[in-house]
């Protein structure tokens, strides 16, 4: 492994840690026993899921413990506001414009953290337990210092995720999220092997639970590494001007074109009410945020439209056949059997929805059969294909990253040497 590797890893896993400390920090003026006990009884709906994705800093209210999610959100409607409006879309093609459009996502972020981070402190002013409240100061000095906190929280985590983009090794909003999943897995391991010790899961349930896991991450990496080929020949006037040079005979196509986004925008989406709604004490809108939780059937339902939805939304942006088409045509490319020009790209459109449809429904049946598990066999902890399809995809793509300089390394040795 080469020097330049190294320090690429070192610094991922420096702000990874300096992530981790943070959740640890609770914003000031909360009762943190208060906070934990009202998680611990409520780890299997919305509240849990928020929990898992903030790697446990919601149920400590720690600084950072609205997460990433306002971030996702703003880039959501963002992406959502350039799909309609041309003018916006030309703007992320420009560098210069691709600066502003990230600068109008940071104040969007801030905008919808100060509005998450006032409700949550509106909402913990209803929360006690045991003659205690959860908050041990003033409401109208706690909600500034609160806002305040959660806000400088999540501009912190906003800027970690770019250092790691640029400095480190893979994306770093992604790498957030999959530490914040993967920080929660020693605590859920310890809680199923109490239960079995205490005689409340019986063994052969946990073995149950072992193989659906292994069976989704297997599925997961088999149908994210699948991709169609679209083949390509070249004039016999391309391949004389290349001869020396290796010219890609192919097109691929990922099945899963829109990779793990569509989960992460749809839970973004979904836990937004139901986590609001939590905070009231009014007992139609609670009857409300119970059907829209997690455990709940009509959650699942939603999820799987959303994801569907958002799959086929995300696929049609990071995928441009006429773009594809217009370059294969000046590199003196055709697809055997269709005119260069529009109808290669009606053909790829036609290959890339068709195959589109396939991971749309993949992705669907992971975010949401694993749910069944909660259902079925009594699962002490939210479990959700969700968190697995991060955490798999992921890791999938740092190891192509770190794959990719091992190999840039290689090159550039040989190139020093004259070879």
């Amino acid at each position: 492994m080469n020097k330049d590797l190294t320090n690429k890893i070192l610094i991922t896993l420096a702000f990874l840690f300096a992530y981790r400390i943070l959740s640890y920090i609770p914003v000031p003026g909360v009762n943190v026993d208060v906070i934990k006990h009202f998680f611990d009884t409520n780890s299997n709906n919305a509240l849990g899921m928020v929990n898992m994705f903030s790697g446990n800093a919601v149920r400590r209210l720690s600084i950072i413990s609205l997460g990433i999610m306002p971030y996702i959100t703003a880039s959501i409607i963002m992406e959502l506001l350039a799909a309609t409006f041309p003018t916006l879309g030309n703007m992320k093609k420009e560098r210069d414009g691709m600066t502003k459009y990230m600068q109008i996502i940071r104040y969007a972020t801030i905008g919808i953290t100060l509005i998450q981070a006032i409700g949550v402190s509106m909402g913990l002013q209803s929360l006690s337990q045991g003659g205690e409240s959860a908050i041990m100061i003033d409401m109208s000095t706690f909600i500034p210092i609160a806002a305040v906190s959660m806000l400088t929280g999540t501009m912190l985590l906003m800027w970690i995720g770019e250092q790691i983009t640029q400095s480190g090794i893979g994306n770093g909003i992604s790498l957030i999220i999959f530490a914040g999943i993967v920080s929660g897995i020693p605590r859920a391991i310890g809680g199923t092997i109490n239960l079995v010790n205490t005689g409340e899961m019986n063994f052969l349930v946990v073995i149950g639970i072992i193989a659906v896991i292994l069976v989704t991450v297997g599925t997961i990496i088999y149908v994210e590494l699948g991709e169609r080929r679209v083949p390509i020949s070249y004039s016999r006037k391309t391949m004389m001007q290349n001869q020396n040079k290796r010219v890609m005979n192919y097109i691929p196509i990922k099945v899963n074109l829109s990779g793990v986004i569509p989960p992460i925008f749809a839970s973004a989406i979904l836990m937004m009410p139901s986590t609001l709604l939590r905070s009231s004490t009014n007992p139609y809108v609670q009857q409300i945020a119970d059907i829209l939780s997690p455990s709940h059937y009509f959650f699942n339902i939603l999820m799987f439209a959303f994801v569907i939805f958002f799959a086929f939304f995300y696929a049609s942006i990071t995928f441009n056949a006429k773009e594809i088409a217009d370059n294969l045509k000046k590199q003196g490319g055709f697809i055997p059997g269709v005119r260069p020009g529009n109808s290669t790209a009606e053909f790829l459109n036609g290959v890339a929805s068709r195959i589109t449809f396939s991971g749309a429904i993949y992705l669907a049946l992971i975010s949401t059969l694993p749910w069944f598990l909660v259902k079925t066999m009594g699962v002490p902890f939210y479990f959700g294909g969700t968190a697995v399809l991060i955490v798999v995809q992921v890791a999938l793509d740092t190891m192509r990253k770190i794959e990719a300089q091992i190999y840039m390394s290689k090159y550039n040795t040989l190139s020093a040497v004259g070879l």
